[in-house]
Order: C-alpha cells, then sequence, then structure tokens
C-alpha cells in the first residue's frame, strides 16, 4: 500500500484547513472523529445521521481532512483509524478551527463541557 501523505505542521496553510471545513459534510464528518475517544474509522464515519456517505465521497472527504493538516490516518489490519490533529492545530492557529465549529453548531461534548480543551 502506498503512504498516507501528512503534512508537518509549519507546512499546514489556514486556506486550506478553511477549504477543508466549508464543507458542511466535513465539518461532520470531523466533528465526529474530534467526538470519537478512540478515533473515528471510517466504517463508524459513514453515516451521517440518517444518511449514509458512500464509500468515494467519505474517502475523498478524509483525504481533505487529512491533507489540510486537521487529522492523522492510520492504518489497523484492514480498517482505517483518523485521529484529530487539533492540539497541533490549535497550537498553530488559535481559535480557528474551535471559531469554524462553532459557527457551524458542531462542537464536540468534551470541548462545550472544557473550555480550557481546544477540542
Amino acid at each position: 500500500m502506498r503512504p498516507l501523505f501528512h503534512p508537518a505542521m509549519e507546512d499546514v496553510r489556514p486556506e486550506a484547513i478553511l477549504y477543508a471545513l466549508s464543507d458542511p459534510e466535513r465539518v461532520a464528518i470531523f466533528a465526529q472523529i474530534a467526538g470519537a475517544s478512540s478515533g473515528g474509522t471510517c466504517s463508524a464515519l459513514a453515516r451521517l445521521g440518517e444518511r449514509v456517505i458512500p464509500k468515494s465521497s467519505l474517502s475523498n472527504h478524509i483525504k481533505v481532512l487529512r491533507e489540510a493538516g486537521l487529522i492523522r490516518c492510520e492504518r489497523q489490519g484492514v480498517e482505517m483509524h483518523n485521529h484529530t490533529r487539533c492540539d497541533e492545530v490549535e497550537a498553530r492557529f488559535p481559535g480557528l478551527v474551535m471559531a469554524i465549529l462553532s459557527a457551524y453548531g458542531r462542537l464536540p461534548a468534551e470541548a462545550v463541557a472544557s473550555s480550557s480543551h481546544p477540542l
């Protein structure tokens, strides 16, 4: 399998984050990953409410989020586990991701409960 591209945090651009989070489906997927305690698997992320995201669309959404520097993906057997890079993004662009998620009304529960933790 070919390796997955994860940009170094110093190469992450704010316009890439803004683009990645400009799509409501990607915001919902990112919020699910941020709210998952052990990182969301692709199969767990395939459902947004009652709607099922086609695998090809989900793969593209995950790729955009990963290449924007918002998530890290790790293969574990046949599953892909996705984890946020919120701490790294928050250190580089303070408040950016929280402001976007807040505007969409998609803050993860633990972020609302603890305002000291970025996500």
